[in-house]
């Protein structure tokens, strides 16, 4: 028991500044940065069958020391061993241990599905980073009123590409090129010009068509400023605690002594 409670402490994210726990943090940042170095090229080089040989293989022990360390974090004795498996980080180790089939055989290139599998590599990258996971607990906190705002402009984009879609002639009378000839295309134009990109590609000819793009564009600045403002808030908050947390243990005389 002693020996999975330490491996624990060494292979989980370092909370206590153990030495030894922010080696193995920065040894598994650097084996997800070199598994991801082969999608960079086209071609496939000796060079990177090594690599990728030794990181899966670090990703395998990974793997199974977390699983056999699961009992710790999880707490239901032998019953962890069968939930850890299906829990979220677990199943992003799984897909990133994947690619090892390509070294089992070529046969499992079949349409390069395991190079895209190394590119769920970087969601561990999640697990070694106290900011990214302080940026997940904001979104977790503010979920309600991130959901309400996604709501929000789900609808707007939906009642805008009605409007337009009945609005605009579907050929253009200047050009008689073909336009919003699907009520997808007026929900492609309604995204992107709530979004502020406007790509341009399909625009508006008649005079409510022109009005409707406006009203979306600054209506789409307001959306994309709402969540903004409210996730900054909740990170700087989820910072001052921090810093709170951190400061009462560095002033506590146990802890001091």
């Amino acid at each position: 028991m002693k020996i999975r409670t330490g491996l624990y402490e060494i292979i989980d994210r370092d909370r206590n500044g153990r030495m030894s726990s922010r080696v193995y943090d920065w040894f598994m940042l650097a084996m997800i940065v070199i598994s991801i170095v082969p999608l960079m090229f086209v071609d496939d080089r000796p060079l990177f069958r090594v690599t990728e040989t030794i990181t899966v293989a670090a990703f395998i022990v990974d793997y199974l020391a977390r699983w056999y360390t699961s009992p710790v974090p999880l707490g239901r004795g032998w019953r962890s061993y069968l939930m850890y498996p299906f829990t979220p980080m677990a199943i992003v180790d799984m897909l990133s241990i994947l690619p090892v089939m390509n070294l089992l055989s070529s046969s499992f290139k079949l349409l390069r599905l395991t190079r895209l599998l190394k590119v769920s590599g970087l969601l561990r990258m999640f697990r070694y980073s106290d900011k990214v996971m302080m940026f997940l607990r904001v979104l977790r906190k503010e979920r309600h009123v991130l959901m309400s705002v996604l709501m929000l402009a789900l609808f707007y984009i939906f009642v805008t590409a009605l409007v337009m879609f009945n609005a605009e002639p579907h050929i253009n009378p200047e050009t008689g090129e073909a336009t919003f000839e699907s009520f997808f295309d007026a929900l492609y134009w309604a995204t992107v010009t709530l979004t502020t990109v406007g790509y341009g590609d399909l625009c508006p000819v008649t005079q409510i068509g022109r009005i409707v793009s406006m009203l979306s564009s600054l209506f789409g600045v307001a959306i994309i400023a709402l969540p903004s403002g409210v996730i900054t808030a909740s990170y700087m908050e989820e910072l001052r605690d921090s810093k709170r947390c951190c400061d009462a243990a560095g002033s506590d005389p146990d802890t001091s002594k």
